[in-house]
């Protein structure tokens, strides 16, 4: 399937940041930290946070940028377009759009761990316009159709 190394460009002014880690041995996500000097993100605010790396992945890859579950559920912060993916063409800086969903503001310290990376495969299939589609015992339920929920 080819290699899976992940490499990371560190940006000017970001010696004391650590790279993308896992938590635990058994973590799925990479958590990443926050470049930015310190700052409050308020209830309803919208930011997007530099980590100061670029990142440079295998062609078969993607990197899905998901919300910590602790700062969602202590705090409130979460990524209001999650999973963002980002392509393995791109080479700009990783950045995180946090939202405070909460009633109070959170400070966001540099270096804090801010949301996590998660790395996987992914199909690219042809597209293809036809004039019909096989039917299924679904059919066009959609939206709960299937129980309750």
């Amino acid at each position: 399937m080819g290699d899976d190394r992940i490499r990371f460009l560190r940006l000017p002014g970001n010696p004391d940041l650590p790279l993308p880690s896992r938590a635990s041995a058994h973590a799925v996500g990479y958590d990443v930290r926050s470049a930015e000097a310190d700052f409050v993100l308020e209830p309803g605010d919208i930011r997007l946070v530099g980590t100061g790396l670029v990142l440079e992945m295998p062609e078969h890859l993607e990197c899905q940028v998901r919300p910590r579950s602790g700062m969602a559920v202590k705090h409130g912060v979460t990524l209001p377009n999650t999973p963002g993916t980002i392509d393995p063409d791109y080479r700009g800086e990783v950045k995180v759009p946090l939202i405070n969903l909460g009633r109070e503001p959170v400070a966001i310290a540099r270096g804090e761990r801010i949301a996590q990376m998660v790395f996987a495969r992914f199909a690219t299939p042809t597209v293809d316009e036809v004039v019909e589609v096989g039917e299924t015992a679904r059919g066009d339920g959609g939206f709960g159709s299937t129980g309750r929920g």
